[in-house]
């Protein structure tokens, strides 16, 4: 697989995403939301970057057990239930996902919901991959 991202010049600067991704493979991968459950399906973490640490594990666990790496990923959507405490913890969020994925952004959005189907979810991620 390859993918080749781009920002063009003409948008504003992409911190931690790419405006666009071009994926060259075979294989598509579509990732079911995930928020920071267990393995016994209780929502864990009291803060959104405690959550939102174990639900980008969560994905990249099942983007693993696909055959996939984070280098992969060709875009993700954020569901947050509080986008101006997402923005507020922005600096840590980047962090957590240099951690657990590296420098490879994928495409990105992040949209607020009025909640999650776990209620104690503050933040949900989903996506897709495209492997070789």
């Amino acid at each position: 697989m390859t993918t080749e991202r781009i920002d063009p010049p003409g948008l504003s600067p992409a911190t931690g995403f790419s405006h666009a991704v071009v994926a060259t493979g075979s294989r598509l991968v579509f990732l079911a939301g995930q928020t920071a459950l267990d393995t016994d399906g209780k929502v864990v973490g009291d803060t959104l970057p405690e959550q939102f640490e174990r639900a980008l594990g969560n994905l990249l666990t099942a983007l693993r057990a696909a055959g996939g790496t984070p280098a992969a990923l060709a875009r993700v959507t954020v569901y947050a239930t509080d986008v101006a405490a997402y923005r507020a913890h922005a600096p840590e969020l980047g962090r957590i996902w240099r951690s657990l994925a590296g420098r490879h952004y994928p495409a990105m959005a992040v949209v607020e919901v009025v909640r999650l189907w776990d209620e104690a979810a503050m933040v949900e991620l989903d996506g897709f991959a495209v492997l070789p």
